[in-house]
Parts: C-alpha cells; sequence; structure tokens
C-alpha cells in the first residue's frame, strides 16, 4: 500500500521547515515501517529524533516517534504535516531502533507492539519536574574476591571486560552457599569492570526477588543510589524516572525485569541475564520476545559484552558454548567437589533399600525424615515441594517414560471430543489419533497421568516433626528469609526464602511430578530448580546435605547427583537435533480459527519451502488474538535452524498480505519457551 493512500494531505498549507520519518503506533504488519511528514516551522526544534509526535495516519490521529530527519523524502506527493510534538523529550535513541527493528523481525511482529515493551508510557509531570543530580558510579567498591574472581576463565574475563572488550561468557554459578557461588558478587564485579572500562551497563533478572537480592550487592559495590531500577512494579512516576535518567545519560547501571532489555543504556558495555533458563523471561505478549535472545542481538548493535549467569544451564546458552560464540567460566571438577554440599537420592543403593524396602515406592521414604531431624541439630532445613496445577504428560505405567507420538515425537495428551463418551489419546503436535500405543521402552502398554498435591505437606511435617517450627513459602505467601535458627521450612520452586548462612539442609520431593510435565523443557526445567535450591545450601565440609526423592535413573537426576547441568544440556541438545525439537531448529506455532491457519499457510507459501515441516493443525482451547474462543486450532512449522530466518521471514510476509486484506488475525510464536 502506498503512502499517500494512507496519509491525507492537511487542509492548509504551513511553513515547512524539513521531514521527520516516523515510526506509529499502529500494530498492522502492512504498515510496519516509517513515514515521512512534512515539519512546520513552528515544531522544527522539538521535533528531534527520539521525540514523542502526533500526526494524522488514515484520517485519525496517532501517535509515533520521531527516528530520523532526512534532507528528502522517497515520497513524490504533497506530505502530511506533523499534528503535534508531544514531548520534544528524546526518549528513544537510533541504537533502540535497530534494536526495536531487529527484535520484531525476528520474530515476526511489529516496530510498534516491540516498542510499546521498550518505552514506557510518558508521565508528563515526571518529565516537567527538575532533573535530580544522579550519583556517579564508583567502581572501586567491587568485592575483590568469590564469585567470578574466583575461577580463572572468570578473572581473564573481568580483565576483559576492562578492557572494554565485548567478550561473551557463561558462567556456570557454583550450586553452595558459598562466596564462590554469590551471583550477586560476581554481578558486581563484572558490572564495575565495564564501569572501569568508561562504558554502561544492564543487568536483567527474573522477577522483584532477585532485583532486591542483587541491587544492594551493586550499590554496596558502586555507591548507594546509583542503580536505576527498570520493572513494572515500580509504578508510573517512579518507572519513568529512572527510565529518562538513564536515556539522558545519567545512570550508567540498569537493574530490571524482561521490560529492561530494550533499556537505552547511553556507551552500553556489558548485559547481564541471571537464569536465562527461568520462563520469566519470555515474554507474553506478542511478539513474545524472549531475555536472552534479545540480549544476544545487543552485542553486534551495541559493540557490548554478554554474561549469562545461572547454576543451570539451558539448552540456548549450551548451543552457543559448542558454536563457540560463548565461552564458559566455571569452576575446575575437583575444587568444584569439594565445596557442593553432598547429594543423596532416596534409594540410590542396595543397601538404602535394604535399609528401607519401600523407598522407592513411598513419597517421603524414612531417609527424608533422618536428613531433616538432623538437619535442624544444626540449622534451617528447605523442603522444596513443586506447584500444583501443572499439566502433566503421560507416561507408561510400568517405566514412567514419556509417553511420545511415534510420529513427530510429541507429547501425548487425553482429549475428550464433542459427543465422545470417553477421552482419547492423541498427539499435542500433530493431533493424530493414538490406538494400540505401546512404550518403546519397556513394551508396556497402559498410560498414566502422576498427580501429585503439595497442599498438605507442611502439615504432615507439622505433625511428624511436633518441636519443630515449621514455615510455609508459596505463591501466596512467600516468605524473604529466614534466621540460622532451627526451622522447618516448605517452599514452592521461586519462593524459597534466603537464609543468612545457608541451609543446613534440603530436601527434594515429587521428582517425578516435575519431570513429569507436558513440556519439552521439563527435565531442563526440573535440574534447574533443584539447582537453585542446591545454592541455598552450606558447603558439604559444613554438613550441607541434599536428598532427593526421584527415580534415580533419570538423566536430570543423575546430572543433579553429580553436579553437572553442562553435560545434561550437551545431552539434551543432542537428542533434540536428533528428534528435531528446538533449539536444534527451527519451531514456529500458528494458533487461530482452522481457516485463518490455513490461509496464512497458503499466502505465506509455507508448503514450497524445502526441508519444511508442518505439523498439526491440533485443537486448542482459547482466547485466540482476536478474540475467538472455539474452533482454535495451533499448526507448527519446523524447519532447520539454518533456515529459520527465511520460515519467519515468509509468515511475516503473508501476516502482512492478511494485515492489508483485514482477515482474522493469526498468533506467530517463533521459538516458544514453552511446548508441549
Amino acid at each position: 500500500m502506498d503512502q499517500d493512500q494512507l496519509i491525507e494531505a492537511p487542509g492548509v498549507t504551513a511553513p515547512q521547515a524539513g521531514i521527520a520519518s516516523v515510526m506509529l503506533d499502529v500494530p498492522l504488519a502492512n504498515v510496519d515501517r516509517p513515514f515521512d511528514y512534512a515539519v512546520p516551522a513552528d515544531l522544527d526544534e522539538t521535533a528531534v529524533v527520539g521525540a514523542r509526535v502526533r500526526a494524522r495516519f488514515a484520517g485519525r490521529l496517532v501517535d509515533g516517534f520521531v527516528v530520523g530527519r532526512p534532507t528528502s523524502s522517497s515520497f513524490s506527493g504533497q506530505l502530511a504535516h506533523l499534528d503535534k510534538v508531544v514531548s520534544g523529550e528524546p526518549v528513544i535513541t537510533p541504537a533502540q531502533v535497530q534494536l526495536i527493528r531487529a527484535t520484531a523481525d525476528h520474530y515476526a511482529g511489529t516496530f510498534a507492539d516491540v516498542m510499546r515493551m521498550a518505552v514506557p508510557p510518558r508521565h508528563a509531570a515526571t518529565e516537567r519536574a527538575d532533573q535530580a543530580t544522579w550519583p556517579v558510579p564508583d567502581p572501586a567498591g567491587a568485592p575483590p574476591s568469590g564469585g567470578l574472581s574466583d575461577t580463572t576463565t572468570g578473572a581473564r574475563f573481568l580483565a576483559a571486560l576492562e578492557r572494554g572488550e565485548a567478550v561473551r561468557g557463561f558462567w556456570q554459578v557454583p550450586t553452595v552457599h558459598h562466596p564462590a557461588g554469590d551471583i550477586a558478587r560476581g554481578v558486581a564485579q563484572a558490572v564495575a569492570a565495564a564501569l572501569r572500562a568508561g562504558r554502561g551497563a544492564l543487568v536483567l533478572v527474573p522477577d522483584l526477588k532477585d532485583i532486591a537480592r542483587v541491587q544492594p550487592a551493586l550499590e554496596a559495590a558502586l555507591g548507594p543510589r546509583t542503580v536505576a531500577v527498570l520493572q513494572s512494579e515500580s509504578g508510573p512516576a517512579a518507572r519513568y524516572r529512572n527510565y529518562l535518567s538513564v536515556v539522558r545519560g545519567q545512570a550508567r547501571v540498569v537493574l530490571g525485569t524482561r521490560s529492561a532489555m530494550f533499556a537505552p543504556v547511553r556507551d552500553l558495555g556489558l548485559v547481564v541475564v541471571l537464569d536465562d533458563g527461568d520462563d520469566l523471561h519470555a515474554e507474553p505478549r506478542t511478539p513474545y520476545p524472549h531475555t536472552r535472545q534479545v540480549a544476544a542481538m545487543r552485542v553486534p548493535i551495541d559493540g557490548c559484552a554478554l554474561l549469562l549467569a545461572s547454576r543451570a544451564r539451558s539448552c540456548e546458552a549450551q548451543a552457543w558454548v559448542e558454536a563457540g560464540w560463548m565461552h564458559p567460566l566455571e569452576l575446575p571438577r575437583g575444587e568444584l567437589r569439594r565445596m557442593l554440599p553432598l547429594v543423596k537420592v532416596a534409594a540410590d543403593s542396595d543397601r538404602a533399600i535394604a535399609r528401607d524396602p519401600l523407598a522407592a515406592q513411598v513419597r517421603l521414604p524414612q531417609v527424608v525424615f533422618e536428613t531433616i531431624r538432623v538437619g535442624l541439630t544444626q540449622g534451617p532445613v528447605l523442603v522444596q515441594v513443586p506447584r500444583g496445577g501443572h499439566l502433566l504428560a503421560l507416561r507408561c505405567e510400568r517405566c514412567r517414560e514419556p509417553a511420545r507420538c511415534q510420529h513427530c515425537h510429541g507429547p501425548l495428551q487425553t482429549r475428550r471430543e464433542p459427543g465422545a463418551a470417553e477421552q482419547q489419546v492423541s498427539c499435542q503436535w500433530c493431533a493424530r489419533p493414538v490406538g494400540q500405543w505401546r512404550c518403546l521402552v519397556c513394551g508396556g502398554d497402559h498410560l498414566r497421568a502422576p498427580l501429585v498435591g503439595a497442599s498438605q505437606t507442611a502439615a504432615d511435617f507439622a505433625r511428624a516433626f511436633p518441636g519443630a517450627a515449621v514455615v510455609d513459602s508459596s505463591r501466596d505467601h512467600v516468605v524473604d528469609e529466614v534466621g540460622d535458627k532451627p526451622v522447618l521450612v516448605v517452599a514452592t520452586p521461586g519462593a524459597e526464602p534466603r537464609a543468612s548462612s545457608g541451609y543446613a539442609a534440603a530436601v527434594l520431593l515429587d521428582a517425578p511430578q516435575l519431570l513429569a510435565r507436558a513440556d519439552l523443557r521439563a527435565g531442563e526445567e526440573a535440574l534447574r530448580r533443584w539447582q537453585v535450591v542446591a545454592g541455598h545450601v552450606r558447603p558439604g565440609g559444613d554438613g550441607g546435605t541434599v536428598c532427593m526423592v526421584g527415580p534415580i535413573d533419570d538423566p536430570a537426576v543423575q546430572a543433579f547427583v553429580r553436579q553437572d547441568p553442562a553435560a545434561y544440556a550437551a545431552r539434551l541438545l543432542g537428542e533434540r537435533l536428533e528428534a528435531g525439537f528446538p533449539p536444534a531448529v527451527s519451531f514456529v506455532t500458528l494458533e487461530g480459527t482452522a481457516q485463518a491457519v490455513d490461509e496464512l499457510i497458503v499466502w505465506a507459501a509455507l508448503a514450497e519451502l524445502e526441508s519444511v515441516e508442518l505439523l498439526g493443525p491440533v485443537p486448542i482451547e482459547g482466547p485466540g488474538v482476536g478474540g475467538e474462543v472455539d474452533g482454535l486450532v495451533r499448526m507448527i512449522v519446523r524447519a532447520p535452524r539454518a533456515q529459520g530466518r527465511q520460515v519467519v521471514g515468509a509468515i511475516a510476509a503473508g501476516l502482512d498480505q492478511r494485515a492489508a486484506r483485514k482477515a482474522t488475525p493469526v498468533r506467530v510464536r517463533v521459538d516458544p519457551q514453552q511446548l508441549g
């Protein structure tokens, strides 16, 4: 569609001082590009690059941002005039525009959708207020030991940061309550090194608990009030005030959740992503970008370094390590073993089974009570119980292996069709019905859906240990911290309180429930959660112990016992390459009405692309992107990794055509974090 079809010429002619290239807040794929407007003389000084403006588009006034002031326009007709400069404060930078564009293209989204995430809503009173002096950070207070500096590779990484080099590293944080495993300390060291090079730093964390943990460490190293916090819970005024301090170049260090991934840090030298495998890093709004991927995009755009820090290791991070794009920063295995807490699994030997014959069958074997009893004599004890409400995949009743489709290897599900008397078993990916299913591992032909409740765990332990104080920490009532006195804490993943001197012991219950989640990342996520718990426990030399109740032969459990998440991630990556799972291949899901999905596939010419496989459609529950609730389906587009950009580009072209024809929208997710 041509520009003259969308922009109406002004009714009166005003003196023109120049041209402004404007990105409008219109999330339509067919108009996802800048438009040129004439700048009236009285707006010339305020219509700077990055300013908020209002312009007439398709008969109505819409908001937008000036992204350029070209000297000429490729449009041959008469340009419409800017209607108003809402604010002459430049709140979006050229590097930010480039990053927003790259993110929109990567995820088959629009600039307007990403722009809404990147730039917070304007708070006029805050913008007009006098600028407060922002303290200058002093990196001299960074901790000299512990954290990254305890590893040889980590020390070299810090030295490279001080030289201003765009290095990339994955810090395998030791899973122990010890200075060497102090994530906040290592982050403070890295940020201080970037500041010593005269560069800025951006630290991205999963949630508010991580902000509360990292911010004190940063300000202890850099000085009080030197860190600008960007997160949606701050309130509109505080969030916009901190954002202005960043875009004005006052704040050199930014700490925030995923909404801060686009923060316009001036002369950015380092991006840090904590626990990149946490699903909170995945944006739930279209086009569903992931913090880890956006951080990687900033490396060539800003010429900055990148540090991923986690106790576990995601398959995406492992893929970068194996490709040589990112280097591991970790302690030698021998030194690590001497430091970590003792890890044991119930029923892990013939001797353990002889002592407790039911250890492999019951939820609370005797070793759990022994671990808690001994731990309470030395300090607090942590018990982790999985959250309730997970959609659990079907598994073999005999060997507990996940049940998968023999055609596409997708997870199986039960679904009751309208009018059917019984539930039917089908694949969640390709929707093929399953008749006579048989386990490929043991030959069993019966399926089960394991469901383990967690609500009574705290009450059960209170009865078992009547003299001990029991603390329940879950999503509804999260406890931030417990002291060093003996107390039994029952917590769900992510709600574990901090213990100032570490926990004397930890117990991990219901491992099969975590491993049985209907998610491709079930094992990866389970290991990540267990590693987080182990990171709260004292070193083995101080009596720290971790006890797990789970299948000893499961690869994730074995990786936890060996404390080797890198080997487990490498194994998963190899398996996914062989089976055709992400991140070894490119996955795109299309969700909408059956007709809309079919039309998009045709308009994008996906069937004509070589090596592209279409799986589905499979019925799903709404609501859809257009508000539909009935008749929704999901189609999965699978392609080799090298073909991913081509597939996304073809889908984006199809979305462009559909938007121009005002067709029913389709929800597109590129490399979704969760995939059943």
